[in-house]
């Protein structure tokens, strides 16, 4: 068994425990003991829930205590049944169960069913060409041609659980639908298509709804739009936001969910550059054209007939933190009109929420399911809404990672990334999030508490943060994301310290081969490497195996493409090595004109620094310093050559491979210095010298 020796060693968390098990002639064994609490929303115990992971279940007592005894994995999916609460799902890490069991597991709440009560459930932007059928670097093919609508389905089985529980569940389709390439292609720098069976993936995820507003609707111009409207048609999916003229295009879908009328309404925010525009008139058809006047009449001609209308919008600039002014105004003024809830897209990475006049606005959900290779792009949410009779009840945000093109629950430093931006984001417009179990909920008082104004997450006390020897940076991914760091207590009145945000997804490799998707962010040798099942701060690394005769690389595989150039920067990690081995850290850039794979090939290696690891067996850890490109580039990454001196073959793990960037000045301030939005999503804490005793962090 994988766990077997670590979990017993584990020095495990109130609440959390590991029973190990060996019998004579047969394999070791270990149960993983998960104990937690669920509370409704006013924070009160609640009986009689069914609580179920992998093959074990129990009920929850009077206290709303629950004890699973599942054997040890991976990854614990937890499924919450009563007959009086919608259902919930939530997955957790064996590594974040094991140091945060308490916190993640205790007062899980539900939402009751009540009459006129509505669950539904939204995600982001929605593709499956290109990269899923023609994968950069080798990776493997996701989609094979003899294989579509099993593999189609592979890509959503890991969000099935999620979107099938909602009364009704909505996607951006940022895509044509054809059976093969369609006529003539509009004059823009990015077009695809999907296959069909896309359709079928999603109907069979548990998606009801489909947007077509968005800038790629009209991608193959007519043939590709007629495609798509063709197998929609033919599909169980209800659509709008398109159509083969302007009226069509505008035209809301209508259904009844729960006894209740709602119309669905779905646009793109701007016209386009090329001729014919990509947005639908009285000559040729196309998306559904967001303009103020069409958004406030389509909007109030459905709340006339008294529809709880929902609309979903496709603006803003790409990879940004925040909406436009164009898109805010849209927004807030189809609430205005009538509509019950707003939803954006087109980014490509979240941004954050907001209750207006008690009425939701999502203003960017980010990728769902999509083939964006960049990091920025891969983290993301599935927000559920709650409705009573048209009416804002509550809203609970699950935090996705995108892994390898594939939406998956974001577990440990995924979940801590997602949820720390979306509250930041979110807070600057005075809208709070508080936490369910790994969940962020937006209530409808807006106190970022569980009902009656009994708060999920108590203020903490100052809390240690070590520092490995010989280092002078630290991880915060174990620390609550709910809370705001509000005071730094440094060991003496010398030492400085500076809060930094890692641009590598995955650094700490906990998650690298959960839910059977591997990551695609990592450059190596495919054939030469391996996961081992320790790891320098936690349960995995990875394992490289080095020869003498030439160099081998590790790194980031994709440019980063979203980051602040002339940035003060660190690259660390941590090997162990059985042989001595050079490393030389480089970044490398790609020019603004550039094309990819020549960036790729030819584009120069600047060096960072070089370290001579020694043979050890113990872990090494490094920390390089430098500066991000100042100017005249668009992306870059960073990479590690390593070089084996002896000639022979040796292997080498590495751990916590990040890439930091250092969101303002050393301090020696007590209180944190917050200059910018990135700065108050901390992910390390970095010193200006070496302290043998823990830094103190106070959370409120």
């Amino acid at each position: 068994m994988r766990y077997f020796l670590r979990a017993c060693l584990l020095a495990l968390p109130l609440g959390l425990s590991v029973n190990c098990v060996a019998n004579a002639g047969s394999e070791e064994q270990a149960e993983f003991n998960l104990t937690g609490s669920i509370v409704d929303e006013q924070g009160r115990a609640v009986s009689g829930v069914k609580v179920e992971v992998l093959e074990t279940r129990d009920i929850s007592d009077n206290d709303g205590g629950f004890e699973l005894k599942p054997a040890a994995a991976d990854t614990y999916q937890l499924r919450f049944s009563h007959p009086g609460y919608f259902p919930l799902v939530q997955t957790f890490s064996h590594y974040e169960l094991a140091h945060n069991s308490a916190s993640l597991l205790n007062d899980i709440s539900l939402v009751s069913r009540a009459k006129n009560r509505v669950m539904l459930a939204f995600g982001g932007d929605v593709m499956m060409g290109r990269r899923y059928y023609k994968p950069y670097f080798g990776d493997e093919v996701l989609i094979r041609p003899e294989h579509k609508l099993a593999d189609s389905r592979a890509i959503v089985e890991h969000i099935k659980p999620y979107m099938s529980i909602a009364d009704y569940a909505a996607v951006n389709l940022e895509t044509q639908v054809a059976d093969k390439t369609p006529g003539e292609r509009a004059s823009k720098s990015v077009t695809f298509y999907s296959q069909p069976e896309i359709l079928d993936a999603l109907t069979w995820a548990g998606i009801d709804y489909v947007s077509l507003g968005n800038n790629h609707t009209y991608d193959y111009k007519e043939s590709g739009l007629n495609s798509t409207l063709a197998f929609l048609e033919q599909s169980e999916l209800g659509y709008s936001g398109a159509g083969i003229n302007e009226k069509a295009a505008l035209k809301a879908y209508r259904q009844k969910i729960n006894n209740k009328d709602f119309s669905m309404l779905g646009y793109v925010g701007w016209e386009g550059s090329a001729k014919p525009t990509q947005t639908a008139n009285h000559e040729h058809g196309g998306a559904a054209y967001g303009s103020m006047a069409n958004i406030l009449s389509s909007v109030a001609g459905e709340v006339e007939q008294n529809r709880v209308t929902l609309v979903q919008y496709h603006g803003s600039l790409e990879y940004a933190d925040g909406p436009t002014g164009v898109t805010e105004q849209r927004l807030k003024s189809s609430l205005d009109v009538g509509a019950a809830i707003a939803i954006a897209h087109h980014p490509h990475v979240s941004q954050g929420l907001e209750l207006y006049n008690n009425k939701l606005i999502a203003y960017s959900m980010g990728n769902f399911i999509f083939d964006q290779n960049f990091s920025a792009t891969q983290h993301s949410f599935i927000l559920y809404v709650w409705l009573d009779d048209g009416k804002f009840h509550r809203a609970e945000i699950v935090p996705l990672y995108v892994k390898g093109y594939k939406p998956t629950p974001a577990t440990g430093m995924h979940r801590y990334t997602v949820m720390k931006r979306l509250k930041e984001l979110s807070e600057i417009r005075n809208t709070f999030i508080g936490r369910s179990g790994g969940h962020g909920v937006i209530t409808r008082d807006n106190q970022g508490y569980a009902g009656m104004g009994k708060r999920l997450d108590s203020a903490v006390e100052m809390q240690p943060l070590a520092f490995d020897k010989n280092t002078r940076v630290a991880s915060l991914y174990h620390l609550p994301w709910q809370q705001e760091l509000t005071a730094v207590a440094l060991p003496d009145q010398d030492v400085r310290y500076r809060l930094g945000t890692n641009l590598i997804n995955g650094s700490d490799f906990e998650s690298f081969d959960t839910f059977s998707s591997p990551e695609r962010g990592w450059l190596f040798e495919r054939e030469h490497m391996s996961v081992n099942d320790f790891g320098a701060s936690g349960n995995k690394s990875l394992s490289l195996e080095l020869s003498g005769s030439r160099p081998s690389f590790f790194g980031m595989q994709s440019f980063r493409r979203v980051y602040k150039p002339s940035s003060a920067m660190t690259v660390t990690a941590k090997f162990q090595t059985s042989e001595a081995v050079k490393v030389n850290f480089y970044w490398q850039g790609r020019k603004r004109s550039q094309k990819l794979f020549d960036a790729f090939n030819k584009g120069k290696k600047h060096l960072i620094g070089s370290v001579d690891l020694a043979a050890d067996a113990n872990w090494q850890h490094v920390e390089l310093e430098f500066n991000s490109p100042r100017i005249g580039y668009r992306s870059y990454r960073v990479l590690a050559e390593l070089l084996l001196p002896s000639g022979e073959k040796a292997r080498i793990n590495i751990d916590d491979f990040a890439l930091i960037e250092w969101q303002n000045a050393y301090s020696r301030s007590p209180q944190p210095e917050f200059f910018n939005i990135q700065s108050r999503q901390p992910a390390y804490l970095g010193l200006d010298r070496l302290v043998d005793v823990p830094v103190m962090l106070k959370f409120d």
